[in-house]
């Protein structure tokens, strides 16, 4: 069984890239007076990338991260960069790698190239990071709010095995995150509830293979260590139905299924919304 730790820093949410940026689009052909505000850069004959993070005012780093490009960095002329206006996340207590990502729709991976980050991505209290690309407003805290009627989803156990390891927190935001279950191999792993499949493959800076699922409204719930993924990214699933397969992937010791239900970008105690077990 994992033991808990302070920080998930996870690259699962590259299935949070969603399309649509909430930023103007504006387009420039090279070098151009709008260098220094535009969004979105189209590459002219000749130019670096370097260059271009120059009369951008932009990390070079930042830009290869929301564009998703490796070194050695090479551009071509007539290829369409976006360029990230730099957004400062300053770590508070609890937030974690997983979380900051699913705030800001940006994979942890990218963030981590960012700021140069090296595993195991050890965040710090009073830490600024670079949010290298803004695909949607930043999603506000999860805390004490009212939910109108209808939108909390109803959750069941996705597994029956015994609890190993369930949800706590420290005051310094350190703690477990979610629920582990004891499991065997090749048993079934089901969705909580219903929803539609925001992430399913691997994860290898901690939880090996996982399954994110949205159920609207801001609620997600992670299954993690799978052995399998049985459900692809858009698959609109149904409480219950098979989303992965048991397994002892990334961190885990033995065979067991890692479970986070989450609200915003804040994790939950999933045992405050699982129904009581038969004895």
């Amino acid at each position: 069984m994992m033991q808990p730790v302070k920080i998930m820093a996870l690259g699962l949410f590259a299935a949070l890239l969603i399309a649509a940026s909430d930023q103007p689009n504006s387009q420039a052909s090279g070098p151009a007076s709008t260098a220094a505000t535009e969004v979105e850069h189209l590459v002219a004959s000749g130019e670096t990338l370097s260059g271009i993070a120059n009369r951008a005012g932009v990390a070079m780093a930042a830009i290869a991260a929301a564009n998703g490009l490796s070194e050695p960095y090479i551009v071509k002329s007539g290829q369409t960069l976006v360029i990230p206006r730099q957004i400062i996340h300053t770590i508070e207590a609890g937030d974690t790698g997983f979380g900051i990502a699913l705030r800001y729709g940006v994979p942890f991976t990218n963030i981590a190239i960012a700021n140069q980050l090296k595993k195991p991505h050890i965040l710090r209290i009073g830490q600024k990071l670079i949010i290298p690309a803004m695909v949607r407003q930043p999603l506000a805290k999860a805390g004490r709010r009212n939910d109108p009627a209808g939108n909390k989803p109803y959750f069941r156990y996705p597994h029956d095995g015994a609890i190993l390891l369930g949800f706590t927190q420290r005051p310094d935001g350190g703690g477990h995150d979610g629920m582990d279950f004891a499991a065997k191999a090749g048993d079934m792993v089901r969705a909580a509830s219903s929803g539609t499949v925001i992430f399913a493959g691997d994860e290898p800076s901690r939880f090996g293979r996982m399954v994110v699922i949205d159920h609207g409204h801001g609620w997600h719930s992670a299954y993690g260590h799978l052995a399998r993924v049985t459900a692809d990214k858009g698959d609109v699933v149904k409480s219950g139905e098979r989303v992965g397969i048991a397994g002892d992937a990334g961190g885990a010791d033995r065979v067991e299924l890692h479970f986070e239900i989450r609200r915003g970008h804040a994790p939950l105690d999933p045992a405050k919304f699982l129904p009581k077990r038969r004895p």
